[in-house]
């Protein structure tokens, strides 16, 4: 049963460049899909299909924003949850996000970096994301109990999918060295557990509900389709991630 995912995090959109976000269904563990190749645009590194902006400065304050994102919805979670495994995560996630946050901004500060709030759009598809990110969040404001968890979960998954693929990206193709190099292995030694922990605890309210559910569908924000039969990913980028993904290539491209 397929359970669709529309964004409560920016994770993929954030760092795609411009690239579309198309929902697409998700591939069966036996048969992948192809994905389509992707363009690196001005000012982007891309890798196997996942881009990034190529200044640290953008990249950072991506990260930061994405942190800070996930704390709020955690804390959101806390609130209108009560189921014990949502509340289990949600601290996890409030816990990881915050060291990751403060390793961003100990880096930054380490490189005379001021890193805004919220990241300017670098165009109309960010800017758009970012509008229904927002009313996104107010409608899980709104919900409670299994409703919120079904959602909140759901989106979880999706958004750490495209996370992880995205900080790969980065990985590959920033060519990144000392603190932030650290940063970058810490993330993607981290991003999978919270991927991981968010598939389980959505497997377990299927099973307590018995049937699957819905998530978020909200603005233009699409993570794509996940199968709950489909495995969770770690650190392969796959056609299943949210965001746009491409062929697979050799190596990193970067575009000045």
């Amino acid at each position: 049963m397929k359970r669709t995912l529309h964004g409560v995090t920016l994770a993929a959109v954030l760092f795609t460049g411009g690239v579309s976000l198309a929902q697409s269904a998700a591939p069966s563990p036996t048969s992948p899909t192809t994905p389509k190749p992707v363009t690196a645009m001005k000012g982007t590194v891309e890798f196997k299909g996942f881009i990034v902006p190529s200044d640290p400065k953008a990249f950072l304050e991506r990260l930061h924003y994405i942190n800070q994102s996930e704390i709020k919805q955690a804390k959101l979670a806390q609130q209108n949850s009560q189921n014990p495994d949502v509340q289990s995560y949600a601290k996890m996630m409030i816990d990881s996000h915050t060291t990751a946050d403060q390793k961003v901004m100990d880096y930054a500060k380490s490189q005379n970096l001021k890193l805004a709030e919220m990241p300017k759009p670098s165009n109309d598809m960010e800017k758009k994301a970012m509008a229904a990110d927002k009313a996104d969040m107010e409608k899980l404001q709104a919900m409670t109990g299994a409703p919120f968890d079904s959602s909140y979960m759901s989106a979880q998954v999706g958004a750490h999918d495209a996370a992880i693929g995205k900080v790969m990206a980065a990985q590959q193709g920033m060519n990144a060295t000392g603190e932030l190099a650290t940063l970058l292995t810490h993330l993607t030694q981290e991003l999978p557990k919270h991927r991981d922990m968010a598939y389980q605890t959505l497997g377990k309210l299927d099973d307590a509900m018995g049937v699957g559910g819905a998530g978020m569908q909200g603005g233009t924000m699409n993570h794509g389709s996940m199968n709950p039969s489909t495995p969770p990913s770690g650190t392969t980028p796959s056609g299943s991630m949210g965001g746009s993904t491409g062929g697979t290539t050799g190596g990193p491209t970067k575009t000045k």
